[in-house]
């Protein structure tokens, strides 16, 4: 530690022995912070010194009529630009326009076609076609220009598409206001029309069903009034003959009491037989109940039971049809009773006999029988044994009685007829007149309930999608909003419509101008620049240095380096905080972490050439340019290619820069501990590998060294 010291103490007393070796250090501590100072101060404002960037701009636009009214857009266009200082406007025709623009006179050239007025009026068209600017950039001239050139045609196309929408909702929302206060005034009638059509939709049903009754009424009764027109001649003619009609329908009467007096033994024994085939049905029902029954044997049960029901079905018929035709000549309607409990023994022998059919499919292939229908069938069975043994047992008191009172009141019929057909021959004249009239009336009619009938449905349909439509808007939406809403007012609409959003920036940690912001950037790089001039003006071989250890000649003379790079971090640092005004929230953790950054690059480089020489020398030129490219310094680290983002996490300059810009924009503490922990923990690094390896690697670079040397190229 001794010689180190002692190695360092020497080296200083030389350069401030020498007034050659002072001039050369001071100059080797100033110079690298003017490439610092001037990049910043050449960066300072970038973005705000743009009017000098030259863009041709030319119209040729040759304006329309829209709705009576002549505009021309690209001229109002020009006039705007023309107030506008944020870019180099310049108007030119077309043509000088090209040639300046290839010839780099002007970094673009915006162009206003011919139609673009005429085809910004399409919007009141049918057919939309969207109006066109023409935009050229050279590119080739600079790589920023094209990028600052693009963002004034954009803005130029979003000022015009503004300008319209407000332009445009402002006559569409002076239209909505007055529609809004004439809803307004009409909004009781809309209601009141609402309340109707919900009315009228619900009363649809009452209605098509009062067409439709209507309509087979006027039918019937045209189909009615045609019969009495064609038989009034021969009502004529037996209301003529009265007195022979009655006695022929008496003598009719008292036939039919005979002939039913003489069929009441055959509808008993009707009966009894469908009451003992029934009973045949029960008997085979049973042994289709029983659990081990074979498939055969059902399907032969099945044809058995088909046979008795099909002749029950038949006489049960056969009853009904006589006993109808009586009770329809009786007054009463007395045989109703009877007739009806005969159906609906008929009924369910019809059921079984569906039953059975299913059965018989059922077994068909060998099958077994579903049992809910045998269930079925078995419940049907006992209830037509049950309604028959009724009507047998009560067949003499009941069903006789019913049939004589049906005669005699056949009988008393005739009387009341015999007097009618009297009073209806007297009245046959009036008859004839009024059936004429009431076809001519029936047959108007059915005219307008044909056009009614066949016009409903549209009508109906018509209906509900108008009230569907009401109910939807209720739904979703209330008039009375939409009318404040239509009431509004037109400018506030039409400004709010033409820029609905609004950019509201909270910008974290601002820094006022660029060249504030790249002074992280800048502030470092000539740190590691510092560096490298340092080791290309001063040695990094100790004269004498055969009477000191490896490690002490290693320590000893980067005591010096890092002595003068510690003073160029303080001048850059210094100069960047007073000298130019640097922004800068936190100065003195600016100052000190310039100074760390300094001492790690300082230990690098001086490493790499004190271990390889000339070839250290390259590897530190190599190292910076990786660093320039991967360090994240003037772009973000994710838009460049992922080669130098992998090699992002090794270098020293990504934590250097970051925890030059948290002091900058305003410090947040785990970030720069994070960043000192890294350079410092990459120091120790270096340093480690410098005493232990300075010895064995020097001497290898050493004999490359001198053999370069002999070729007279190097010192």
């Amino acid at each position: 530690m001794k010689n180190t010291v002692y190695i360092y103490t020497r080296d200083l007393k030389r350069i401030f022995t020498n007034w050659a070796m002072i001039i050369i250090v001071l100059t080797l501590m100033i110079l690298p912070s003017f490439y610092a100072w001037f990049n910043i101060k050449a960066s300072w404002d970038p973005y705000g010194r743009t009017e000098g960037i030259a863009i041709a701009v030319t119209s040729e636009d040759e304006g329309s009529t829209i709705r009576g009214q002549h505009v021309n857009v690209g001229k109002d266009i020009i006039a705007t630009l023309k107030k506008n200082k944020t870019l180099g406007w310049t108007f030119v025709s077309k043509e000088k326009a090209d040639h300046g623009v290839k010839h780099g006179d002007y970094y673009a050239s915006i162009v206003i076609p011919k139609d673009f007025s005429q085809k910004l009026g399409t919007v009141l068209q049918d057919r939309l076609e969207k109006p066109v600017i023409i935009y050229k950039v050279n590119e080739k001239i600079n790589a920023v220009a094209p990028k600052i050139t693009s963002k004034g045609a954009s803005s130029l196309t979003q000022q015009i598409s503004e300008k319209f929408v407000k332009t445009a909702n402002g006559a569409i929302f002076s239209v909505f206001n007055e529609l809004g206060i004439t809803l307004q005034r009409d909004l009781p009638t809309i209601q009141q029309v609402e309340q109707r059509i919900f009315e009228l939709e619900n009363r649809l049903p009452e209605i098509k069903k009062v067409i439709n009754e209507a309509n087979d009424t006027t039918q019937k009764a045209g189909a009615i009034v045609s019969k009495a027109q064609a038989a009034l001649p021969e009502v004529e003619r037996l209301t003529a003959d009265g007195a022979q009609m009655t006695q022929q329908l008496n003598t009719f009467l008292t036939k039919s009491d005979e002939v039913l007096k003489n069929a009441e033994p055959t509808i008993s024994e009707t009966l009894h037989r469908v009451q003992q085939r029934a009973l045949r049905v029960q008997e085979l029902k049973n042994q289709l109940m029983e659990k081990d029954i074979a498939p055969a044997e059902v399907s032969a049960a099945a044809e058995q039971l088909k046979v008795q029901l099909t002749k029950q079905v038949a006489d049960t018929g056969e009853i009904l049809t006589l006993l109808t035709d009586v009770n329809a000549v009786s007054q009463g309607n007395v045989l109703s009773p009877v007739i009806n409990q005969i159906k609906s023994v008929h009924t369910l022998l019809q059921q079984q006999l569906s039953d059975v059919n299913d059965l018989q499919q059922q077994t068909k292939n060998g099958g077994a029988p579903d049992p809910s229908v045998l269930e079925k069938f078995s419940s049907r069975t006992d209830q037509a044994v049950s309604k028959l043994n009724t009507l047998t047992n009560s067949y003499s008191s009941t069903i006789v009685p019913a049939i004589e009172q049906a005669i005699k009141e056949a009988k008393d019929k005739t009387a009341s007829a015999n007097a009618l057909l009297d009073e209806a021959n007297k009245s046959m004249p009036d008859v004839s007149n009024v059936l004429s009239k009431t076809a001519s009336g029936i047959l108007l009619g059915q005219q307008e309930l044909a056009k009614i009938t066949k016009d409903f449905p549209r009508i109906e349909q018509n209906v509900h999608n108008i009230a569907d439509k009401i109910r939807e808007f209720q739904r979703k939406e209330n008039i009375e909003d939409i009318i404040n809403l239509l009431k509004n007012d037109v400018q506030k609409e039409s400004d709010f419509f033409a820029k609905p959003v609004l950019l509201k920036e909270e910008r974290l940690y601002p820094i006022p101008n660029y060249g504030s912001a790249m002074s992280p950037f800048y502030t470092t790089l000539c740190l590691w620049v510092g560096a490298l001039l340092l080791v290309s003006i001063l040695s990094v071989e100790v004269a004498d240095e055969e009477r000191f250890k490896s490690y002490e000649v290693y320590l000893g003379r980067l005591l010096t380096f890092l002595s003068i790079a510690l003073v160029q971090a303080f001048i850059v640092t210094l100069g960047d905080l007073f000298l130019i005004k640097t922004y800068v929230v936190d100065k003195v953790p600016f100052i000190f972490l310039g100074l760390l950054c300094s001492f790690v690059f300082m230990t690098i480089v001086y490493t790499l050439v004190a271990i390889f020489g000339n070839a250290g020398k390259a590897m530190a030129i190599v190292l910076l340019v990786l660093q320039l490219s991967a360090a994240g310094g003037t772009f973000p680290i994710q838009v460049v290619p992922a080669f130098f983002q992998a090699l992002n996490p090794f270098l020293p300059f990504t934590y250097a820069i970051s925890m030059m810009r948290e002091v900058v924009g305003g410090m947040l503490a785990d970030i720069v501990r994070k960043d000192v922990t890294v350079l410092l923990c990459i120091w120790l690094g270096v340093l480690l590998v410098g005493i232990f390896l300075h010895k064995p690697l020097s001497k290898t670079s050493a004999k490359l060294t001198k053999k370069a040397r002999e070729s007279k190229l190097i010192h």
